[in-house]
């Protein structure tokens, strides 16, 4: 019976059960065109691999993305989230005019 606990114990653990918070995020990268900017909603709307998604901007880029070049290419880091669209981490302009070429997550340069 023990031995029957602990494996069961076991299996939660691995798969997340006790704590399904803990593999919810994770980060991933886009070199997408940016198709368009919505400052007013405080989002980006990107395209990869036939996909059309918006991705959140934090308080930090909010009065840096009217910058992002329409149209420009951008490698873009996201945090994804369970339910709700990416968040926006980091960006790097690789072709188009800004005066924000690298966002790092807290400034532009």
């Amino acid at each position: 019976m023990r031995f029957m606990l602990l494996v069961i114990a076991l299996i939660l653990c691995v798969t997340g059960v006790t704590n399904p918070g803990a593999t919810s995020a994770a980060e991933k990268s886009y070199y997408s065109p940016i198709i368009n900017v919505d400052a007013e909603n405080s989002r980006i709307l990107i395209s990869t691999l036939g996909a059309v998604f918006w991705v959140e901007v934090p308080e930090e880029a909010r009065p840096h993305i009217e910058k992002l070049p329409q149209s420009g290419l951008v490698d873009i880091v996201v945090e994804t989230r369970e339910g709700q669209p990416p968040m926006l981490k980091t960006w790097k302009v690789k072709s188009g005019e800004s005066t924000c070429l690298h966002f790092d997550g807290k400034t532009c340069k």
